[in-house]
């Protein structure tokens, strides 16, 4: 009677186990029954914002006659934006920055040997924010022609934005998950195979570079400043079930 038990039971812990492995064997088949593409899409659009910067200095061992002619040159610059057509709000002035200039002195030998006070040096930096691009653009290009009147002006290249990225990118979006499932739609008719629903979907990089550049994707997602005309790229990584 006990070793029929015994039999009884390893039959029964055998069957569980064929029943255990063949559950785990479909479920690991029906897992491989998915179809993954990539979606792509990709748009060209013009900026709509530009912003430049510059900065002009004066030096001068007094202090306040450093203070005095950057104050001085602060209006001509401001004068020269107004007649450029900008208006205040369009332009940002930062506070002063004051800085002590020494000269440092070494011997034959490369040493330190002491320092000299060389003055103070006061600058001011300016900023532009303009929805008018070929404006600032083009003062961002003439504006060191105040270096003739007496102003010590460095100007910087400007950067070119977009305010609607957010809509831009929904757009691109929808493309890319319709590109997608054209794919996967491509890959089940030419395996003979139905497609089934949406198992997974996840968002590559949002990139945008300069249109008609040879830029590099960046892995964290590029953002072209330099470029008024930019092009905007985005994937989508989809899993479709096979029917």
């Amino acid at each position: 009677m006990q070793k029929n038990t015994l039999i009884l039971i390893a039959s029964l812990s055998f069957l569980l186990a064929v029943f255990i492995l063949g559950r785990s064997y479909n479920y690991k088949f029906k897992k491989a029954e998915l179809i993954s593409v990539t979606g792509a899409a990709d748009t060209n659009f013009v900026s709509d914002l530009i912003v430049w910067s510059g900065s002009f200095s004066r030096t001068s061992f007094n202090m306040q006659e450093a203070f005095t002619a950057l104050k001085k040159d602060e209006t001509i610059v401001m004068q020269y934006l107004q007649n450029q057509g900008l208006s205040k709000a369009e332009v940002t002035t930062s506070s002063i920055n004051t800085e002590k200039l020494f000269d440092t002195q070494y011997d034959e030998n490369g040493r330190q040997t002491g320092t000299t006070f060389n003055g103070y040096k006061l600058s001011e930096s300016i900023s532009i924010e303009s929805k008018d691009l070929i404006k600032v653009d083009k003062i961002s290009r003439e504006i060191t022609e105040l270096i003739q009147q007496g102003v010590e002006l460095t100007s910087s290249s400007p950067n070119y934005y977009y305010t609607k990225l957010g809509d831009l990118k929904v757009g691109l979006l929808a493309k890319a998950s319709a590109d997608g499932r054209k794919r996967a739609e491509t890959i089940a008719d030419n395996s003979k195979a139905g497609l089934g629903g949406l198992i997974k979907a996840t968002m590559g990089v949002f990139q945008i570079t300069g249109q008609n550049e040879n830029e590099d994707y960046s892995y964290g997602g590029a953002f072209n400043t330099s470029n008024i005309n930019k092009t905007a790229t985005i994937t989508v990584k989809m899993d479709f079930e096979v029917k």
